[in-house]
């Protein structure tokens, strides 16, 4: 009884101290309950809960009844420009409120210069190129998109195993917590291991190089066939932009998009040697912050006026 106790009062201390969604690694976990829900579909594993909303970080995030981020999109116009953006959570925009993210600063970039244009956005946290690709093509081509965006990321090519969190961890703050903790006290980390991380996960002829190739090739193969425009932006890890050691990533999506056709934009450039503190959505969530969404938005703009002849 007294461990039952004990364990009680400290997920209350835990949901209590969360309160302040300052915790990167629990509002991650409040996500996966809140906004996603098991696929039927074994490779995506999970997607969107349709028609959801909740505050995550202290930003509000609505998804529609299609899975995207933002309101519902609407129906195909004749000479209208569909864009629709592919990706994981930095995509979506995470720790960014709606009207701040890559893909609505390109909206709104585009009506600035006269363009009739819509821009959707399906990012989905955790997704790497096999799953977003998947997803477009079984899920989402009804959109009727005139572009497609695919905003890399140097995850996009590791094998994602599916979860299969015990109840435990899906309900209990404590034990996810503790879970966490273990891992960062145990798990080999730094830079370095970083680097041979990803080194191992693009070696030529690994599973996660040829999933994420055939995937890319799949979608460039589905573009090409419905006139569709098809570009990839490169986004880089920012955890270290000044002596950055993952350009070997880049540089295997910049030969598939070459290889493909498309229209390949590395971010890193425009980042330059920006700080954490900088680009950072908050203390310890290495994904972009509104200044850095800001920044992509202003760099990519240039690349779609010029594809759709403005």
């Amino acid at each position: 009884m007294a461990v039952v106790v004990g364990l009680g009062a400290g997920e209350l201390v835990i949901r209590l101290k969360n309160r302040s969604m300052s915790n990167y690694d629990i509002e991650m976990w409040r996500y996966s309950k809140e906004l996603k829900e098991r696929s039927s579909d074994p490779i995506l594993d999970f997607e969107h809960r349709p028609n959801s909303q909740a505050l995550l970080q202290s930003v509000s995030i609505r998804i529609d009844e299609a899975g995207l981020r933002g309101g519902p999109a609407p129906p195909p116009v004749a000479g209208q420009r569909r864009i629709l953006f592919l990706g994981s959570s930095i995509t979506l925009g995470w720790g960014v409120p709606e009207e701040q993210t890559f893909s609505a600063l390109v909206e709104t970039g585009l009506k600035d210069h006269d363009v009739d244009a819509v821009v959707m956005n399906a990012g989905i946290g955790n997704y790497n190129t096999v799953r977003y690709v998947r997803r477009f093509l079984t899920r989402l081509a009804d959109l009727a998109p005139t572009d497609l965006v695919v905003q890399a990321f140097v995850r996009d090519g590791e094998v994602l195993e599916p979860a299969n969190a015990n109840a435990l961890l899906r309900n209990s703050e404590l034990a996810m917590t503790l879970w966490i903790a273990y891992h960062r006290l145990f798990d080999i980390g730094g830079e370095g291991a970083l680097e041979a991380h990803y080194r191992e996960a693009y070696q030529p002829g690994s599973a996660g190089m040829r999933n994420f190739e055939a995937a890319f090739a799949a979608l460039a193969d589905y573009a090409h066939a419905h006139n569709i425009r098809l570009y990839m932006v490169m986004t880089p890890d920012v955890h270290n932009l000044k002596n950055y050691p993952l350009q070997f990533v880049h540089d295997i999506f910049s030969g598939v998009a070459n290889r493909y056709g498309y229209r390949y934009l590395d971010l890193r450039p425009f980042l330059g040697s920006m700080t954490p503190e900088q680009l950072w959505a908050m203390p310890g969530d290495p994904h972009p912050n509104a200044q850095g969404h800001k920044i992509m938005a202003e760099a990519f703009l240039p690349v779609l006026l010029e594809a759709g002849g403005r």
